[in-house]
Protein backbone atom coordinates (compact mmCIF):
# COMPACT_ATOMS: atom_id res chain seq x y z
CA UNK A 1 0.00 0.00 0.00
CA UNK A 2 2.85 2.37 0.82
CA UNK A 3 4.38 1.72 -2.59
CA UNK A 4 1.13 2.63 -4.35
CA UNK A 5 0.84 5.88 -2.41
CA UNK A 6 4.46 6.75 -3.16
CA UNK A 7 3.97 5.92 -6.84
CA UNK A 8 0.88 8.14 -7.04
CA UNK A 9 2.70 11.00 -5.31
CA UNK A 10 5.67 10.59 -7.67
CA UNK A 11 3.36 10.74 -10.69
CA UNK A 12 1.61 13.87 -9.42
CA UNK A 13 4.96 15.54 -8.71
CA UNK A 14 6.33 14.73 -12.18
CA UNK A 15 3.16 15.99 -13.89
CA UNK A 16 3.42 19.24 -11.95
CA UNK A 17 7.02 19.71 -13.08
CA UNK A 18 6.10 19.07 -16.74
CA UNK A 19 3.21 21.54 -16.55
CA UNK A 20 5.54 24.28 -15.30
CA UNK A 21 7.90 23.79 -18.23
CA UNK A 22 5.17 24.15 -20.85
CA UNK A 23 5.80 27.10 -23.14
CA UNK A 24 3.12 29.69 -23.75
CA UNK A 25 1.85 30.09 -27.32
CA UNK A 26 0.54 33.61 -26.59
CA UNK A 27 3.09 35.07 -24.19
CA UNK A 28 2.95 38.84 -23.70
CA UNK A 29 6.40 40.42 -23.54
CA UNK A 30 7.64 43.99 -23.44
CA UNK A 31 11.08 45.55 -23.34
CA UNK A 32 12.80 48.82 -24.11
CA UNK A 33 13.87 49.62 -27.68
CA UNK A 34 15.61 52.89 -28.54
CA UNK A 35 14.23 54.97 -31.39
CA UNK A 36 12.72 58.35 -32.28
CA UNK A 37 10.13 58.47 -35.03
CA UNK A 38 7.64 56.79 -37.33
CA UNK A 39 10.41 55.43 -39.54
CA UNK A 40 11.95 53.82 -36.46
CA UNK A 41 8.57 52.32 -35.59
CA UNK A 42 8.21 50.71 -39.01
CA UNK A 43 11.78 49.37 -38.96
CA UNK A 44 11.50 48.00 -35.41
CA UNK A 45 8.13 46.33 -35.98
CA UNK A 46 9.24 44.88 -39.32
CA UNK A 47 12.33 43.39 -37.64
CA UNK A 48 10.16 41.92 -34.88
CA UNK A 49 7.73 40.36 -37.36
CA UNK A 50 10.66 38.83 -39.26
CA UNK A 51 11.12 36.42 -36.33
CA UNK A 52 9.02 33.28 -36.73
CA UNK A 53 6.61 33.06 -33.82
CA UNK A 54 5.91 36.78 -33.37
CA UNK A 55 2.16 37.24 -33.47
CA UNK A 56 1.93 40.92 -32.56
CA UNK A 57 4.45 43.76 -32.31
CA UNK A 58 3.73 47.37 -31.39
CA UNK A 59 6.45 49.91 -30.63
CA UNK A 60 5.60 53.33 -29.22
CA UNK A 61 7.95 56.29 -29.67
CA UNK A 62 6.53 58.12 -26.66
CA UNK A 63 7.87 55.57 -24.16
CA UNK A 64 10.29 53.46 -26.29
CA UNK A 65 8.74 50.12 -25.35
CA UNK A 66 7.82 47.30 -27.69
CA UNK A 67 4.81 45.19 -26.78
CA UNK A 68 4.90 41.69 -28.21
CA UNK A 69 2.80 38.57 -28.30
CA UNK A 70 5.03 35.60 -29.11
CA UNK A 71 4.73 31.84 -29.44
CA UNK A 72 7.43 30.60 -27.05
CA UNK A 73 7.52 27.25 -28.84
CA UNK A 74 8.94 29.06 -31.89
CA UNK A 75 10.93 32.02 -30.54
CA UNK A 76 12.00 33.94 -27.46
CA UNK A 77 12.08 37.60 -26.51
CA UNK A 78 15.87 37.42 -26.91
CA UNK A 79 15.44 36.30 -30.55
CA UNK A 80 13.29 39.36 -31.21
CA UNK A 81 15.75 41.67 -29.42
CA UNK A 82 18.58 40.34 -31.62
CA UNK A 83 16.55 40.93 -34.81
CA UNK A 84 15.76 44.50 -33.74
CA UNK A 85 19.39 45.20 -32.84
CA UNK A 86 20.43 43.84 -36.25
CA UNK A 87 18.55 46.73 -37.92
CA UNK A 88 20.22 49.38 -35.75
CA UNK A 89 18.12 49.79 -32.61
CA UNK A 90 19.47 49.13 -29.13
CA UNK A 91 17.25 46.99 -26.93
CA UNK A 92 17.24 46.36 -23.20
CA UNK A 93 19.41 43.27 -23.69
CA UNK A 94 21.17 43.63 -27.06
CA UNK A 95 23.08 46.64 -28.37
CA UNK A 96 23.11 47.33 -32.12
CA UNK A 97 26.45 47.32 -33.90
CA UNK A 98 27.87 50.82 -34.36
CA UNK A 99 28.24 50.32 -38.12
CA UNK A 100 24.53 49.50 -38.48
CA UNK A 101 23.42 52.32 -36.15
CA UNK A 102 25.45 54.88 -38.13
CA UNK A 103 23.58 53.94 -41.34
CA UNK A 104 20.20 54.95 -39.89
CA UNK A 105 18.48 58.04 -41.28
CA UNK A 106 19.45 61.27 -39.49
CA UNK A 107 16.17 61.63 -37.61
CA UNK A 108 16.46 58.02 -36.41
CA UNK A 109 19.83 58.52 -34.68
CA UNK A 110 18.66 58.24 -31.10
CA UNK A 111 20.85 59.11 -28.13
CA UNK A 112 22.85 56.02 -27.18
CA UNK A 113 23.88 55.06 -23.68
CA UNK A 114 27.64 55.21 -23.10
CA UNK A 115 29.29 52.07 -21.81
Amino acid sequence: MKRIVLLVLACIFSLTMVAQEKKNKNKKVEFAVAGNCGMCEKRIEKAAYSVKGVKSAEWHADHNIIHLVIDETKCSAEDVAKAIAAVGHDTASVKAQDSVYEKLHGCCLYERMKE
